[in-house]
């Protein structure tokens, strides 16, 4: 069973975006807590409508979300 559930966010210009990389879950806020916010819930309605991927996970995962800064000048 796995006890995490990866998150990558970045910032498209207009708004800050989720995309899961364990679950079929997409979000965006504008604000990095509105994002993070939409994203828990939308990956709880995702394991409430898709038992399947539930099964797979602890009863209670945690979420390791990483950030996309953009570019840096060397």
């Amino acid at each position: 069973m796995r006890k995490m559930i990866k998150a990558e966010i970045y910032h498209d210009g207009e708004y800050y975006c989720a995309r899961c990389l364990d679950v079929d879950v997409f979000t965006q806020g504008k604000t990095l807590d509105q994002v993070v916010a939409n994203l828990k819930e939308a990956i709880e309605l995702h394991l409430s409508i898709d038992g399947e991927t539930a099964i797979n996970l602890h009863s209670n995962p945690s979420l390791l979300t990483f950030m996309d800064l953009g570019e840096i000048n060397v």
